[in-house]
């Protein structure tokens, strides 16, 4: 007896419905076929296991399981359910297998039958939902998961059992258990929570300037770079950008969960993220591991930051292999992947807050610490971050160590709170000028033709900046960028025009460019 049931492959940031093909014949034998990976190959020994332990039996007869399409590699553990459904109606022990075909069934099957939860679920469930599937069975415990897409029904169960109850009589009511279950776990902490421990600016003594460039960056989206001895502050600061930046909007929050989820980084139980991401990956890190990949491609570091903050602390020590594949995605927003049978695309739109010592040992321009180094070894130790890099960054600031008396002081800056509010009220006036553009939410995101429409500047400001790009020998990538900057600065002051001292300011976040910094001794 043949039997189809419904699943799904995750390729890329999408999910793709496969038929399970389930033939039941004379002979012996069992194989599953369709460019199944190991973990699949491995599912009918946990599913034999599982279905005796559900109170079902397995056939003794010749059995061949087919995914289609059969050209599209499938992995992971989540094809255990609907393999599992699928023997148990060719083998005839489900009353109504012409049910089955009619819902998307997902999930890891443990050797007693209980269901375990699986990576992608989110993208699954939209799936579903698009092809109008009359609902989607999935672990319970990914039903919160799945609950952010409600154009779909979602059955969560706990064992094979449940399941099997539910496809001979779905019209009965199953979401009482659901409710329950859900009940019991909702004290969980949501994820990424990070702004609780993260510092808060008013608890950040002195460094005045790096906080005014961490909030320009916050409201426009701005790459930034910070440049100071061990224990300026600059990780501090770097961390503290989180209390401050404004939370995911439904898109953004759609967008950033699904990531995760894909990624098997969603907590249990938990809905959309409310919090932008904060991802720090240590410098011994692989370019694959940075911009994402594998047999099976997953997303990298620059797509699990996605709206949200890359953190690279200690910059130079990062392989410059893994540093240069960041200069594309910085440009576009997007990670791609090519391999033989496809080229994926995840989504890959970041703040990065990069931080450095700016020499070897890591006193140079020290106010009190002699420099070891050679003028020689501080330009080495400067090459490590790439010209084309450095130009992606909008923003190079020094940071200074603090004096004692600004260490002791009792004075109370501006809180996170406080400056949110600006980052906010500039982030929604940026929203207001693109709202007739796709897929543009800041001023760091603006093309070459948005910036000829939204950023103009007067005469004698442009005589400015035209000084300032002989001064320094700034490229015209850099030329972009202090404009796109110094709109992010009016926007901050909330100002409809930008004027000559927003400019100023902007280039001024230039003095780590090549030419003018790092070239002599102290």
């Amino acid at each position: 007896m043949l039997v189809k049931t419904k699943g799904a492959a995750i390729v890329g940031m999408d999910a793709i419905t496969i038929t399970v093909e389930v033939n039941v014949s004379m002979g012996q034998g069992y194989s599953i076929v369709g460019l199944p990976d190991n973990a699949i190959k491995e599912s009918l020994e946990r599913t034999e296991s599982a279905i005796k332990s559900s109170g079902f039996h397995m056939p003794r007869t010749k059995m061949v399981i087919n995914l289609s399409p059969a050209n599209l590699r499938k992995s992971g553990t989540a094809f255990d359910l609907p393999i599992a459904i699928g023997i148990l109606a060719a083998s005839e022990q489900v009353a109504n297998p012409n049910i089955i075909e009619k819902y998307v069934c997902m999930g890891e099957l443990g050797l007693d039958g209980k269901l375990h939860p699986i990576k992608g679920v989110l993208a699954m469930t939209m799936q579903a939902a698009e092809e109008a599937f009359d609902g989607i069975v999935i672990p319970i415990e990914n039903y919160k998961e799945a609950s952010m897409i409600d154009s779909i029904p979602l059955f969560g169960f706990s064992t094979l059992q449940q399941v099997v109850s539910f496809l001979q009589n779905p019209n009965l009511d199953y979401q009482k258990d659901v409710s329950n279950h859900l009940t019991t776990t909702s004290n969980n902490k949501a994820l990424n929570n990070v702004s609780e421990l993260m510092p808060d600016f008013c608890d950040i003594k002195g460094q005045s300037s790096a906080k005014r460039a961490l909030t320009i960056a916050s409201a426009g989206g701005h790459n930034l770079i910070m440049i100071g001895p061990p224990g300026a502050g600059k990780t501090m600061l770097s961390k503290s950008i989180v209390s401050i930046l404004p939370p995911l909007n439904k898109k953004e929050a759609l967008e950033t969960s699904k990531i995760y989820s894909i990624s098997g980084k969603i907590p249990l139980q938990k809905e959309l993220l409310s919090q932008r991401p904060f991802r720090q990956p240590h410098h011994t890190l692989s370019s694959i591991a940075m911009i994402g990949g594998g047999s099976h491609p997953q997303p990298g570091e620059i797509s699990l930051a996605h709206n949200g903050v890359l953190f690279l602390d200690e910059l130079p020590e990062f392989n410059k292999s893994v540093l240069e594949v960041l200069r594309q995605p910085m440009e576009s927003g997007i990670a791609s992947i090519a391999r033989a049978s496809m080229t994926v695309h995840f989504p890959a739109r970041f703040i990065l807050i990069a931080a450095m010592n700016p020499c070897p040992c890591g006193y140079y321009n020290h106010p009190h610490k002699n420099c070891h180094c050679s003028s020689h070894q501080i330009q080495k130790y400067l090459h490590k971050i790439s010209g084309p890099l450095l130009d992606r960054i909008d923003l190079h600031i020094e940071v200074s160590p603090l004096p004692y008396h600004e260490l002791n002081s009792t004075q109370s800056s501006e809180s996170s709170a406080t400056i949110a509010q600006k980052v906010v009220r500039a982030r929604n006036i940026q929203l207001d000028r693109f709202k007739n553009e796709e897929g543009i939410y800041t001023n760091a995101q603006m093309n070459s033709s948005m910036l000829k429409k939204f950023v103009k500047i007067n005469t004698a400001t442009e005589k400015i900046l035209e000084a300032a790009m002989e001064k320094f020998q700034l490229s015209a990538r850099s030329y972009d960028r202090i404009k796109k900057l110094g709109r992010t600065i009016a926007d901050v002051e909330n100002e409809v025009e930008i004027k000559e001292q927003h400019i100023i300011e902007a280039i001024q976040y230039r003095n780590l460019d090549r030419s003018s910094w790092g070239q002599y001794k102290n």
